[in-house]
Protein backbone atom coordinates (compact mmCIF):
# COMPACT_ATOMS: atom_id res chain seq x y z
CA UNK A 1 0.00 0.00 0.00
CA UNK A 2 2.63 1.88 0.65
CA UNK A 3 4.78 1.88 -2.36
CA UNK A 4 1.35 2.06 -4.70
CA UNK A 5 -0.48 4.73 -3.27
CA UNK A 6 -0.13 5.04 0.52
CA UNK A 7 3.65 7.07 1.00
CA UNK A 8 5.37 7.16 3.98
CA UNK A 9 4.33 10.31 5.66
CA UNK A 10 3.83 9.69 9.23
CA UNK A 11 0.50 10.46 10.34
CA UNK A 12 -0.72 11.91 7.30
CA UNK A 13 -4.47 12.10 7.48
CA UNK A 14 -6.60 11.36 4.47
CA UNK A 15 -10.39 12.34 3.83
CA UNK A 16 -11.78 8.82 3.53
CA UNK A 17 -15.34 8.16 2.16
CA UNK A 18 -16.36 4.50 3.63
CA UNK A 19 -18.69 2.58 2.04
CA UNK A 20 -20.54 -0.84 3.34
CA UNK A 21 -22.25 -3.06 -0.13
CA UNK A 22 -24.60 -5.26 1.95
CA UNK A 23 -25.64 -8.96 0.73
CA UNK A 24 -28.03 -7.86 -1.57
CA UNK A 25 -26.11 -4.73 -2.27
CA UNK A 26 -28.37 -2.61 0.03
CA UNK A 27 -25.48 -0.44 1.04
CA UNK A 28 -25.24 2.94 2.94
CA UNK A 29 -22.06 5.76 2.88
CA UNK A 30 -20.24 7.75 5.28
CA UNK A 31 -17.77 10.59 4.79
CA UNK A 32 -15.01 10.63 7.41
CA UNK A 33 -11.01 10.33 7.86
CA UNK A 34 -8.61 7.84 7.95
CA UNK A 35 -4.48 8.66 9.60
CA UNK A 36 -1.55 6.28 7.69
CA UNK A 37 1.12 6.41 10.89
CA UNK A 38 4.12 4.47 12.11
CA UNK A 39 3.39 3.46 14.97
CA UNK A 40 6.75 2.49 16.02
CA UNK A 41 8.19 5.97 14.91
CA UNK A 42 11.72 6.94 17.20
CA UNK A 43 11.44 3.50 18.09
CA UNK A 44 14.61 0.59 17.22
CA UNK A 45 12.55 -1.69 16.41
CA UNK A 46 11.19 -1.57 12.54
CA UNK A 47 8.62 0.15 11.49
CA UNK A 48 5.16 -0.94 11.73
CA UNK A 49 2.76 1.24 9.31
CA UNK A 50 -1.12 1.27 10.30
CA UNK A 51 -4.30 2.76 8.61
CA UNK A 52 -6.59 4.26 11.86
CA UNK A 53 -10.27 4.88 11.21
CA UNK A 54 -12.77 6.02 13.23
CA UNK A 55 -15.37 3.95 14.24
CA UNK A 56 -18.59 4.43 12.16
CA UNK A 57 -21.56 2.39 10.46
CA UNK A 58 -19.44 0.91 8.17
CA UNK A 59 -16.72 -0.29 10.35
CA UNK A 60 -19.41 -1.73 12.67
CA UNK A 61 -21.44 -3.45 9.80
CA UNK A 62 -18.41 -5.38 8.57
CA UNK A 63 -16.66 -8.75 9.98
CA UNK A 64 -13.91 -11.52 9.52
CA UNK A 65 -14.50 -12.51 6.26
CA UNK A 66 -15.78 -9.41 4.36
CA UNK A 67 -13.45 -8.01 1.85
CA UNK A 68 -11.87 -4.93 1.69
CA UNK A 69 -11.25 -2.74 -1.25
CA UNK A 70 -9.37 0.32 -0.60
CA UNK A 71 -8.50 2.59 -3.17
CA UNK A 72 -6.99 6.50 -3.39
CA UNK A 73 -8.71 8.75 -6.10
CA UNK A 74 -6.58 11.47 -8.12
CA UNK A 75 -8.15 13.83 -5.43
CA UNK A 76 -6.56 12.04 -2.44
CA UNK A 77 -9.35 10.82 -0.76
CA UNK A 78 -9.38 6.97 0.65
CA UNK A 79 -12.24 4.68 -0.59
CA UNK A 80 -12.98 2.48 2.19
CA UNK A 81 -15.43 -0.10 0.31
CA UNK A 82 -16.72 -3.08 2.09
CA UNK A 83 -18.16 -6.19 0.55
CA UNK A 84 -19.72 -9.32 2.55
CA UNK A 85 -17.79 -12.39 1.41
CA UNK A 86 -19.66 -14.47 -1.70
CA UNK A 87 -21.70 -11.68 -2.36
CA UNK A 88 -22.32 -10.05 -5.80
CA UNK A 89 -20.87 -6.83 -4.68
CA UNK A 90 -17.81 -8.55 -4.13
CA UNK A 91 -17.66 -10.16 -7.41
CA UNK A 92 -18.25 -7.02 -9.33
CA UNK A 93 -15.52 -5.60 -7.44
CA UNK A 94 -13.28 -7.96 -8.04
CA UNK A 95 -13.63 -7.68 -11.77
CA UNK A 96 -14.28 -4.23 -12.02
CA UNK A 97 -10.50 -3.60 -10.43
CA UNK A 98 -8.97 -6.93 -11.98
CA UNK A 99 -8.09 -8.18 -8.62
CA UNK A 100 -8.79 -11.95 -7.71
CA UNK A 101 -7.10 -12.36 -4.02
CA UNK A 102 -6.27 -16.20 -3.49
CA UNK A 103 -7.85 -16.59 0.57
CA UNK A 104 -6.67 -14.07 3.01
CA UNK A 105 -4.50 -12.18 1.18
CA UNK A 106 -3.37 -8.71 -0.33
CA UNK A 107 -3.51 -7.44 -3.08
CA UNK A 108 -2.80 -4.09 -5.04
CA UNK A 109 -3.02 -2.65 -8.78
CA UNK A 110 -2.33 1.17 -10.18
CA UNK A 111 -4.50 2.78 -12.79
CA UNK A 112 -3.04 4.85 -15.02
CA UNK A 113 -4.83 7.24 -17.62
CA UNK A 114 -3.92 4.74 -20.51
CA UNK A 115 -6.49 2.38 -19.02
CA UNK A 116 -9.15 0.97 -21.38
CA UNK A 117 -12.74 3.24 -21.51
CA UNK A 118 -15.05 2.31 -18.84
CA UNK A 119 -17.18 0.31 -20.61
CA UNK A 120 -20.97 0.02 -19.93
CA UNK A 121 -21.06 -2.91 -16.44
CA UNK A 122 -17.89 -0.86 -15.17
CA UNK A 123 -20.38 2.80 -15.32
CA UNK A 124 -23.10 0.78 -14.20
CA UNK A 125 -21.19 -1.00 -11.00
CA UNK A 126 -19.32 2.99 -10.42
CA UNK A 127 -22.81 4.19 -10.29
CA UNK A 128 -23.87 1.53 -7.86
CA UNK A 129 -20.99 2.52 -5.73
CA UNK A 130 -21.70 6.58 -5.85
CA UNK A 131 -18.60 7.24 -7.79
CA UNK A 132 -18.61 9.77 -10.51
CA UNK A 133 -17.34 9.70 -13.88
CA UNK A 134 -16.92 12.17 -16.46
CA UNK A 135 -18.93 11.56 -19.73
CA UNK A 136 -16.96 11.98 -23.20
CA UNK A 137 -18.25 14.21 -25.99
CA UNK A 138 -20.11 16.21 -23.28
CA UNK A 139 -20.58 19.21 -26.01
CA UNK A 140 -22.03 16.69 -28.48
CA UNK A 141 -24.69 15.36 -25.63
CA UNK A 142 -24.94 19.13 -24.70
CA UNK A 143 -26.85 19.63 -28.19
CA UNK A 144 -28.86 16.90 -28.03
CA UNK A 145 -30.79 17.91 -24.69
CA UNK A 146 -30.92 21.72 -25.70
CA UNK A 147 -34.75 21.13 -26.55
CA UNK A 148 -35.90 20.02 -23.33
CA UNK A 149 -34.18 23.29 -21.35
CA UNK A 150 -34.06 22.47 -17.66
CA UNK A 151 -37.26 20.11 -17.46
CA UNK A 152 -37.61 16.60 -18.03
CA UNK A 153 -39.28 14.78 -20.71
CA UNK A 154 -41.08 11.49 -20.30
CA UNK A 155 -38.59 8.46 -20.38
CA UNK A 156 -40.29 7.07 -23.61
CA UNK A 157 -39.51 10.37 -25.20
CA UNK A 158 -35.97 10.28 -23.99
CA UNK A 159 -35.43 6.83 -25.26
CA UNK A 160 -36.74 6.96 -28.89
CA UNK A 161 -34.49 10.30 -28.74
CA UNK A 162 -31.27 7.86 -27.37
CA UNK A 163 -32.10 5.69 -30.57
CA UNK A 164 -32.84 8.70 -33.03
CA UNK A 165 -29.57 10.08 -32.77
CA UNK A 166 -27.31 6.70 -33.04
CA UNK A 167 -28.85 6.48 -36.42
CA UNK A 168 -25.76 3.84 -36.94
CA UNK A 169 -27.10 1.26 -34.06
CA UNK A 170 -29.07 -1.81 -35.60
CA UNK A 171 -30.92 -3.91 -33.55
CA UNK A 172 -31.36 -6.23 -36.37
CA UNK A 173 -27.37 -6.56 -37.27
CA UNK A 174 -26.69 -7.25 -33.67
CA UNK A 175 -29.48 -6.92 -31.10
CA UNK A 176 -26.96 -7.28 -27.57
CA UNK A 177 -25.11 -4.26 -28.98
CA UNK A 178 -27.95 -2.60 -29.82
CA UNK A 179 -29.41 -2.40 -26.91
CA UNK A 180 -26.30 -1.73 -24.50
CA UNK A 181 -25.77 1.08 -26.88
CA UNK A 182 -29.49 2.86 -26.92
CA UNK A 183 -28.80 2.34 -23.08
CA UNK A 184 -25.39 3.50 -22.83
CA UNK A 185 -26.41 6.94 -25.07
CA UNK A 186 -29.67 7.76 -22.81
CA UNK A 187 -27.84 7.46 -19.93
CA UNK A 188 -25.09 10.00 -20.86
CA UNK A 189 -28.09 12.11 -22.16
CA UNK A 190 -29.64 11.68 -19.29
CA UNK A 191 -27.00 12.67 -16.66
CA UNK A 192 -25.96 15.95 -18.60
CA UNK A 193 -29.41 16.90 -18.42
CA UNK A 194 -29.59 16.35 -15.10
CA UNK A 195 -26.94 17.86 -13.98
CA UNK A 196 -28.39 21.14 -15.80
CA UNK A 197 -31.50 20.86 -14.01
CA UNK A 198 -30.33 20.07 -10.81
CA UNK A 199 -28.06 23.17 -11.42
CA UNK A 200 -30.50 25.37 -12.41
CA UNK A 201 -32.77 24.63 -9.07
CA UNK A 202 -29.56 24.79 -6.71
CA UNK A 203 -28.94 28.50 -8.16
CA UNK A 204 -32.83 29.64 -8.02
CA UNK A 205 -32.32 28.48 -4.11
CA UNK A 206 -35.00 26.83 -1.33
CA UNK A 207 -35.84 29.73 0.75
CA UNK A 208 -39.14 30.42 2.48
CA UNK A 209 -41.12 32.87 4.69
CA UNK A 210 -38.88 31.47 7.96
CA UNK A 211 -35.87 31.25 5.69
CA UNK A 212 -34.36 28.58 4.44
CA UNK A 213 -36.74 25.23 3.39
CA UNK A 214 -34.45 22.52 4.94
CA UNK A 215 -37.97 20.37 3.48
CA UNK A 216 -38.00 21.63 0.02
CA UNK A 217 -34.40 20.78 -0.37
CA UNK A 218 -34.64 17.45 1.13
CA UNK A 219 -37.66 16.67 -1.42
CA UNK A 220 -35.81 18.17 -4.12
CA UNK A 221 -33.10 15.78 -3.23
CA UNK A 222 -35.28 12.47 -3.04
CA UNK A 223 -37.18 13.05 -6.17
CA UNK A 224 -33.52 13.20 -7.85
CA UNK A 225 -32.61 10.01 -6.37
CA UNK A 226 -36.27 8.34 -7.37
CA UNK A 227 -36.27 9.64 -10.88
CA UNK A 228 -32.65 7.77 -11.12
CA UNK A 229 -33.37 4.51 -9.63
CA UNK A 230 -37.12 4.19 -11.66
CA UNK A 231 -35.47 5.89 -15.28
CA UNK A 232 -33.43 2.93 -15.82
CA UNK A 233 -35.64 0.17 -15.11
CA UNK A 234 -38.21 2.02 -17.92
CA UNK A 235 -35.68 2.68 -20.15
CA UNK A 236 -34.19 -1.10 -20.34
CA UNK A 237 -37.75 -1.70 -21.33
CA UNK A 238 -38.11 0.75 -23.72
CA UNK A 239 -34.89 0.26 -25.52
CA UNK A 240 -35.96 -4.02 -25.62
CA UNK A 241 -39.08 -3.46 -27.02
CA UNK A 242 -37.61 -1.65 -30.17
CA UNK A 243 -35.33 -4.59 -30.04
CA UNK A 244 -38.45 -6.92 -30.52
CA UNK A 245 -40.13 -4.27 -32.99
CA UNK A 246 -36.72 -4.72 -35.12
CA UNK A 247 -37.07 -8.32 -35.11
CA UNK A 248 -41.25 -8.19 -35.77
CA UNK A 249 -41.32 -10.77 -32.42
CA UNK A 250 -44.98 -10.59 -31.57
CA UNK A 251 -44.91 -9.36 -28.00
CA UNK A 252 -47.38 -7.55 -25.34
CA UNK A 253 -46.44 -5.20 -22.68
CA UNK A 254 -48.03 -5.04 -19.35
CA UNK A 255 -50.64 -7.27 -20.00
CA UNK A 256 -52.36 -8.56 -16.79
CA UNK A 257 -52.54 -11.94 -15.88
CA UNK A 258 -53.55 -14.03 -12.67
CA UNK A 259 -53.83 -12.26 -9.90
CA UNK A 260 -53.64 -8.71 -11.65
CA UNK A 261 -49.86 -9.47 -12.59
CA UNK A 262 -48.09 -7.97 -15.05
CA UNK A 263 -45.31 -9.52 -16.66
CA UNK A 264 -42.79 -6.71 -18.71
CA UNK A 265 -43.32 -8.17 -21.71
CA UNK A 266 -45.30 -11.14 -22.58
CA UNK A 267 -45.44 -13.87 -25.81
CA UNK A 268 -47.19 -13.58 -28.16
CA UNK A 269 -50.39 -11.89 -26.79
CA UNK A 270 -52.73 -12.31 -23.78
CA UNK A 271 -55.66 -13.97 -25.60
CA UNK A 272 -53.02 -16.72 -26.64
CA UNK A 273 -52.30 -16.90 -22.55
CA UNK A 274 -55.71 -16.64 -21.23
CA UNK A 275 -57.35 -19.36 -23.57
CA UNK A 276 -54.29 -21.83 -22.91
CA UNK A 277 -54.64 -24.36 -20.09
CA UNK A 278 -53.41 -24.24 -16.77
CA UNK A 279 -50.43 -26.15 -17.85
CA UNK A 280 -49.68 -23.68 -20.46
CA UNK A 281 -48.83 -23.57 -24.58
CA UNK A 282 -45.20 -24.25 -25.78
CA UNK A 283 -46.04 -20.84 -27.82
CA UNK A 284 -45.93 -18.72 -24.56
CA UNK A 285 -43.76 -17.43 -23.18
CA UNK A 286 -42.83 -13.95 -20.58
CA UNK A 287 -39.73 -11.67 -19.81
CA UNK A 288 -39.46 -9.51 -17.11
CA UNK A 289 -37.07 -6.81 -17.17
CA UNK A 290 -35.26 -5.66 -14.14
CA UNK A 291 -32.03 -3.17 -14.43
CA UNK A 292 -30.83 -4.91 -11.17
CA UNK A 293 -31.96 -8.15 -9.93
CA UNK A 294 -31.55 -8.07 -5.96
CA UNK A 295 -33.79 -9.85 -4.32
CA UNK A 296 -36.45 -8.54 -6.66
CA UNK A 297 -35.72 -11.70 -8.91
CA UNK A 298 -38.15 -13.54 -7.23
CA UNK A 299 -40.65 -11.62 -8.10
CA UNK A 300 -41.11 -12.69 -11.78
CA UNK A 301 -41.47 -16.18 -10.46
CA UNK A 302 -45.16 -15.23 -9.64
CA UNK A 303 -46.19 -13.26 -12.87
CA UNK A 304 -47.56 -15.61 -15.38
CA UNK A 305 -48.40 -19.35 -13.75
CA UNK A 306 -49.46 -20.82 -17.05
CA UNK A 307 -45.73 -20.42 -17.58
CA UNK A 308 -43.23 -23.07 -15.92
CA UNK A 309 -39.94 -21.42 -16.81
CA UNK A 310 -39.48 -17.62 -16.65
CA UNK A 311 -37.19 -15.72 -18.23
CA UNK A 312 -35.88 -12.37 -16.56
CA UNK A 313 -33.72 -9.33 -18.44
CA UNK A 314 -31.10 -7.52 -16.33
CA UNK A 315 -27.94 -5.56 -16.61
CA UNK A 316 -26.75 -6.04 -13.41
CA UNK A 317 -22.89 -7.07 -13.85
CA UNK A 318 -21.18 -10.14 -12.03
CA UNK A 319 -24.33 -11.44 -10.21
CA UNK A 320 -22.68 -13.63 -7.36
CA UNK A 321 -22.74 -17.26 -7.88
CA UNK A 322 -25.15 -18.46 -5.23
CA UNK A 323 -27.74 -16.05 -6.33
CA UNK A 324 -27.97 -17.63 -10.35
CA UNK A 325 -27.78 -21.28 -8.47
CA UNK A 326 -30.92 -20.15 -7.00
CA UNK A 327 -32.10 -18.84 -10.19
CA UNK A 328 -31.66 -22.12 -12.29
CA UNK A 329 -33.09 -24.19 -9.34
CA UNK A 330 -36.30 -21.76 -9.35
CA UNK A 331 -36.41 -22.51 -13.03
CA UNK A 332 -35.49 -19.04 -14.01
CA UNK A 333 -33.48 -18.11 -16.84
CA UNK A 334 -30.98 -14.88 -16.37
CA UNK A 335 -30.90 -13.19 -19.82
CA UNK A 336 -28.33 -10.88 -20.01
CA UNK A 337 -26.61 -8.68 -23.12
CA UNK A 338 -23.64 -9.64 -24.13
CA UNK A 339 -21.18 -7.28 -23.76
CA UNK A 340 -21.87 -7.69 -20.22
CA UNK A 341 -21.36 -11.66 -19.78
CA UNK A 342 -17.60 -11.18 -19.01
CA UNK A 343 -17.96 -9.91 -15.50
CA UNK A 344 -19.75 -13.12 -14.95
CA UNK A 345 -17.42 -16.14 -13.93
CA UNK A 346 -16.88 -19.04 -17.04
CA UNK A 347 -18.97 -21.42 -14.86
CA UNK A 348 -21.68 -18.64 -15.24
CA UNK A 349 -21.41 -18.07 -19.17
CA UNK A 350 -21.99 -20.94 -19.94
CA UNK A 351 -25.61 -20.79 -18.60
CA UNK A 352 -26.58 -16.52 -19.36
CA UNK A 353 -28.53 -16.39 -22.36
CA UNK A 354 -27.93 -13.59 -24.30
CA UNK A 355 -30.46 -11.14 -26.15
CA UNK A 356 -30.09 -13.02 -29.29
CA UNK A 357 -29.93 -16.46 -28.25
CA UNK A 358 -33.81 -15.42 -26.06
CA UNK A 359 -34.86 -13.50 -29.59
CA UNK A 360 -33.89 -16.77 -31.48
CA UNK A 361 -35.82 -19.15 -28.28
CA UNK A 362 -39.23 -16.76 -29.05
CA UNK A 363 -39.01 -17.23 -32.67
CA UNK A 364 -38.89 -20.94 -32.51
CA UNK A 365 -41.73 -21.06 -30.35
CA UNK A 366 -44.04 -18.42 -32.98
CA UNK A 367 -42.99 -20.65 -35.91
Amino acid sequence: MRDDFMGETHQEKFPAIYIWLGGDQEGFTEESWATHYDARLNKPRAAEWRLYYPSNPVTEAMKAGDTLFLAKDQGGVLWFIVAPEGSTSEQQLFWLFGLRPEGKSFVSREFSNEEPELDFAARFILDEIGVEFEEPEADKLDSIIDRFGTTFPKTAEFSDLARLTLPEVRAEDDPDAALIAWLDHEEALFRRLERRVVSSRIEAGFTSADGTDVDGFISFSLSVQNRRKSRMGHSLENHMAAVLRAHDIQHVRGAMTEHKHKPDFLFPDLETYQAAPAGGDPRLTMLGAKSTCKDRWRQVLAEAEKISRKHLLTLEPGISEPQTDQMEASSLQLVVPSPVHRSYTEAQRGWLWSVGDFIGEVRARQG
